[in-house]
């Protein structure tokens, strides 16, 4: 692969030895070692500016999935720059144990303004894996201290991902993403089907199934007994289980069970939240709130590592006087993450980005149904600007066998060679910055159209 700098991209910077050095000393997450020497897909990205990135070579592209499902502002944006250079040049850090910082309150001022019903009480952390494991121990130690050990167990759902740390992995629901650890999860993780209506695992069709997969968290509360069950752990709407939006009874009962069974319900917004979905948390859509609701991602736009758990009063109640959270994290509430959080927000707010996400989101969703003449588009759903496309085999005989996966690799490089990044699997990713225009989301659905054509006819999809 010949790479050359772009003009004003890398100055002075050769691509081929930028990607020699890569290759030996950057270890991709989720990759094998020397993937950037080894992977077509692979970039080395240089610049951006609203939705679209430039690579060394100087080519560009549209970030259709948000760097990973967390620009929300967009690239580029110098005030949140700007506002860290000031915090870093004033106080960049103070330990969130026995301190805070001046950010880090106003901070957690402003999410208490933001955040559904009385979510009004901020722990900080440095993603949404800390944001998880930090939710788990903060709902086991609640009942803890309320006199109540056994609560300890933890349901999540099938398909679910919350992180990568030990506690996270656990609830998640993605067994084979943890499979070579080859050691036990946390003891009390259990888990249930998702409201994955298109593939229902109770072989049951909405409305008729009454929404049988929010009853069976309760049949499982109850077999177990709820004094052992500490929190059900729950996405609002699940991307990594190929964007699934659950039925709009689905949530208000569960919110129902949780409160029947003394459980806490943990909301799992590290990808939906700050305007992902045409609100500013998505369990505003269903007028849900939980009782523990993580954040990550947006919370900054990625400009800086943060992540929280943000709790209702009633759940750190318990917490006073001498009885104190037996967890700590060395950077959580870093002041420059909480000052990059607060001029994101800003800009949020300001540009009108929730509703943008809304709208443009709306007709971006329309555009994609109409790649259902596809004979290899099954399924496409999703909300606000976090969407996806389920590709079948086979979708004329009324089976569901996913795209092989020769094809699926074929799609990707296409994507990627005619200006579009995202995730494929047999779930084409959508989650652009919330910046997107009209006119670029036609370009995502030009460039899908164009490649799903080029595939079907080599592989022989008719």
């Amino acid at each position: 692969m010949t790479m050359r700098a772009a003009p004003g991209v890398v100055a002075d910077v050769d691509a081929a030895s930028l990607l020699e050095a890569g290759s030996e000393h950057v270890w991709l997450h989720a990759s094998p070692w020397r993937a950037l020497a080894s992977q077509e897909e692979t970039r080395i990205l240089a610049e951006g500016r609203g939705c679209v990135v430039k690579d060394v070579d100087g080519r560009e592209y549209i970030d259709g999935l948000a760097g990973m499902w967390l620009v929300n502002v967009g690239h580029g944006r110098k005030e949140i720059g700007e506002a860290m250079a000031a915090q870093a040049a004033t106080l960049a850090y103070g330990s969130a144990t026995q301190t805070t910082t001046v950010p880090a309150i106003k901070l957690a001022k402003t999410l208490a303004e933001l955040a559904p019903g009385d979510l009004s009480v901020t722990f900080f952390c440095s993603g949404g894996s800390e944001a998880v494991e930090s939710a788990i121990k903060i709902a086991r130690q609640h009942h803890y201290l309320k006199g109540m050990p056994k609560r300890f167990k933890i349901v999540g759902r099938r398909g679910s991902y919350h992180g990568a740390t030990h506690g996270a992995m656990s609830v998640s629901g993605v067994r084979a993403l943890s499979e070579p650890y080859h050691s036990p999860y946390m003891h009390g993780a259990l888990h249930v089907s998702p409201p994955y209506c298109y593939r229902c695992d109770y072989r049951r069709t909405y409305p008729e199934c009454g929404v049988y997969c929010v009853d069976a968290i309760e049949q499982l509360i109850e077999f177990e007994s709820p004094e052992t069950v500490a929190a059900v752990i729950a996405e609002p709407i699940s991307a990594s289980n190929g964007i699934v939006v659950p039925p709009p009874e689905y949530l208000p009962r569960l919110r129902e069970i949780c409160d029947r069974h003394g459980v806490l319900l943990i909301l799992d917004e590290v990808i939906t939240g700050f305007g992902r979905t045409g609100k500013m948390f998505a369990s505003e859509h269903w007028n849900v709130t939980a009782d523990i609701m993580t954040v990550a991602k947006g919370l900054s736009s990625g400009y800086a590592p943060i992540g929280a758990a943000l709790c209702r009063p009633k759940v750190v109640e318990p917490f006073m006087h001498d009885k104190r959270l037996s967890h700590l994290l060395t950077f959580g509430g870093h002041a420059v993450s909480c000052a990059a959080s607060l001029a994101n927000i800003e800009i949020l707010r300001r540009e009108g980005l929730v509703d943008n996400a809304a709208h443009v989101g709306a007709y971006l969703l329309e555009q994609l149904k109409e790649l259902k003449r596809h004979p290899t588009v099954g399924d496409v759903r999703g909300l606000g600007l976090l969407l996806g496309v389920e590709l079948l085999k086979d979708r004329e005989s009324g089976g569901k066998t996913p795209l092989a996966r020769d094809a699926i690799k074929a799609l990707s490089t296409l994507l990627i060679e005619r200006g579009l990044l995202t995730r494929v699997g047999h779930i084409v990713f959508l989650a652009p910055p919330l910046c997107l225009t009209r006119a670029e989301a036609d370009r995502i659905v030009e460039i899908l159209d164009s490649s799903l054509t080029e595939v079907e006819h080599k592989f022989g999809y008719r």
